[in-house]
C-alpha cells in the first residue's frame, strides 16, 4: 500500500470539502502512483485531480479534489523514513557521540530526496542511475552535496568506502541538467587539505555556476573517538595558516566568478582570532546552514538592534552562548544593557558532554549549563538561544528541557530566537506583569 501518511487536513481546504482525514493515505494522483512527498509535489497542482485514498479500514476510495485557482490543497503529510547511510566516514560526528543522549541523533540518513526537501548533504555514495534520472526529470534542485575530495582514492578513504561512484562525473551529469549545487568539504588537515583541496576547489569552480557554492568545514572532532581512526584536529596555529594560504584565494576566485562561490566556514575565524569578513562576502548566505556567513550576519543585525534599542525595565539577565561566540556576544551584550539599561552577561559553557574542542552554541547540553551556573549568581532570568532545544519537541541534546534548568538552578528560563533582534524582542517582551510571572514560574 504505502503512500503518504496524511498527517493534518487544514479546516476549510479543498481537502476538508473532499472529506480527507488524517490517518488516511494518499496512494495515487490521476491514476499515478506516489513513492514520496517528491511525487506529490512534482503533481500536485490547484487543478481538479482524482485522489485514490487509502482508508483506515484497508479500503480504496476516489476522492474529487477541486480547488479554486491558486488554492492549496490544504494536506501535510507525515516525514518521509530516511534511507540509511552506508558510509564509514573517518570524521563521522555520529561515531563520536556520547549514550544517552535523543534517540534521532544516532540515526545516520544518506537520501538524496532529504537533500532536495530539507538541504540536508549527502555524498550521493548510494545513488542509482534512476535515482539519478529522477533527479534530472523532476529537476530535484538545489541539491547540497558533501564532496570532501573530488581524488576517488583519497574520497574512498574519507567515506570507508570501496567501488563507489565517481562524484565528479555524477556532479558533471547533474550540471550538464542544470541542477543547482551547494557543496561542502569537511577538512581532515593532512587527508584531503593541501594539493587535494587544491584540486577539489579547482574541479568544482569548473562546474559553476551548476556548482553554486562551495564551503569548506573544519572537521568536528569529540573526546568520544574510541576505537576510530586517528585524525588532527584544527587548531589555532592549522587556522591562521590555512586562512593566511586560502583567503586571499578565496577572494581572487570569487571575484574571477563574480559570485561568493568559496566560502570558509566561521570557525576558521574563530578558531585563529582573525577578523571577520563583511557579510557581503557570503552572497545571499547559500551555506547559513553550515556555519557559514553567521557571525557577519550576526554582527550586522546586532548593529541594528542598537541603533534601534530603547530603555527598557531594568533586569539582571545571563545569556546562554557556547564558547566560540562569546567574543563578540560579550560586546554586543556591554552594548546592549547600556541603551536598555539592562544588566546583561553571557555564561559561556564548557561542553564536558563532547569535550573542550567543541566550542559552538546548538552543542550546548542542558547538564552542562546546570553544572556551570549551579554555584553562581546568574541573575534573575537566564535566556536560552533557540538553537539549543530541538524544535517542536524543546530538549536539549540530553533530553533535559528549561524545565529542568528552572527546577535544578532555581531562576527563570526563557528561549529566544538567537539572533540579536530574537534577544531584543525576548526583552521587550518582559513587561513589569509578565516579567513577575515568569519569575513566579521559577519560585514554584
Amino acid at each position: 500500500m504505502q503512500g503518504l501518511l496524511i498527517e493534518t487536513v487544514e479546516p476549510g481546504s479543498p481537502a476538508d470539502r473532499a472529506g480527507l482525514l488524517p490517518g488516511q493515505r494518499l496512494l495515487e494522483i490521476d491514476g499515478t502512483r506516489l513513492r514520496d512527498l517528491i511525487d506529490y509535489s512534482w503533481l500536485a497542482s490547484d487543478d481538479p485531480a482524482e485522489l485514490t485514498i487509502a482508508t483506515e479500514d484497508g479500503s480504496n476510495r476516489i476522492v474529487l479534489l477541486e480547488p479554486d485557482p491558486g488554492e492549496p490543497p490544504g494536506l501535510t503529510f507525515a516525514p518521509p523514513e530516511p534511507k540509511r547511510c552506508g558510509n564509514n566516514c573517518i570524521f563521522c560526528f555520529v561515531h563520536q557521540l556520547p549514550k544517552g543522549l535523543r534517540r534521532p541523533l544516532y540515526v545516520k540518513d544518506e537520501d538524496y530526496r532529504l537533500s532536495f526537501l530539507q538541504g540536508t548533504y549527502v555524498t550521493l555514495s548510494n545513488l542509482k542511475a534512476t535515482e539519478l534520472r529522477r533527479i534530472v526529470t523532476q529537476r530535484l534542485s538545489p541539491l547540497y552535496i558533501s564532496v570532501h575530495a573530488v581524488d576517488p582514492a583519497v574520497r574512498e578513504r574519507l567515506l570507508g568506502r570501496s567501488n563507489i561512484p565517481p562524484i565528479l562525473e555524477q556532479l558533471k551529469e547533474l550540471a550538464r541538467a542544470r541542477i543547482e549545487m551547494h557543496t561542502q568539504v569537511v577538512l581532515c588537515p593532512a587527508v584531503n587539505d593541501g594539493p587535494v583541496l587544491e584540486q577539489t576547489v579547482q574541479e568544482l569552480a569548473a562546474l559553476y555556476p551548476a556548482v553554486r557554492s562551495l564551503a569548506v568545514v573544519p572537521v568536528g572532532l569529540t573526546e568520544h573517538r574510541q576505537r576510530l581512526p586517528e585524525l588532527t584536529p584544527v587548531d589555532r596555529s592549522y587556522a591562521a595558516a590555512f586562512l593566511d594560504h586560502w583567503l586571499p584565494r578565496m577572494r581572487h576566485l570569487n571575484r574571477q566568478l563574480g559570485d561568493a562561490f568559496l566560502q570558509l566556514a566561521d570557525e576558521f575565524f574563530l578558531k585563529a582570532n582573525y577578523p571577520i569578513p563583511a557579510l557581503k562576502e557570503y552572497g545571499d548566505l547559500p551555506q547559513w546552514e553550515n556555519g557559514v556567513g553567521m557571525v557577519a550576519w550576526f554582527l550586522k543585525d546586532a548593529s541594528a538592534v542598537l541603533k534601534r534599542a530603547r530603555p527598557l525595565p531594568s533586569i539582571r539577565a545571563t545569556v546562554v552562548t557556547g564558547q566560540s561566540a562569546v567574543g563578540f556576544v560579550d560586546r554586543f551584550l556591554a552594548e546592549l544593557s547600556d541603551k536598555t539599561g539592562c544588566q546583561l552577561t553571557s555564561a559561556a559553557i564548557p561542553n564536558q558532554l563532547f569535550g573542550a574542542s567543541v566550542t559552538v552554541t546548538g552543542l550546548v547540553s542542558g547538564r552542562d549549563i546546570i553544572a556551570e551556573l549551579r554555584d553562581k549568581q546568574p541573575g534573575q532570568l537566564l535566556l536560552i538561544p533557540e538553537v539549543m532545544l530541538k524544535e517542536g519537541e524543546g530538549c536539549f541534546l540530553d533530553n533535559l528541557t528549561p524545565r529542568d534548568l528552572i527546577r535544578e538552578l532555581g531562576l527563570a528560563v526563557i528561549a529566544f530566537e538567537p539572533t540579536p533582534s530574537g534577544l531584543y524582542k525576548a526583552l521587550r517582551g518582559l513587561t513589569p506583569k509578565k516579567l513577575k510571572a515568569v519569575l513566579l514560574t521559577a519560585a514554584d
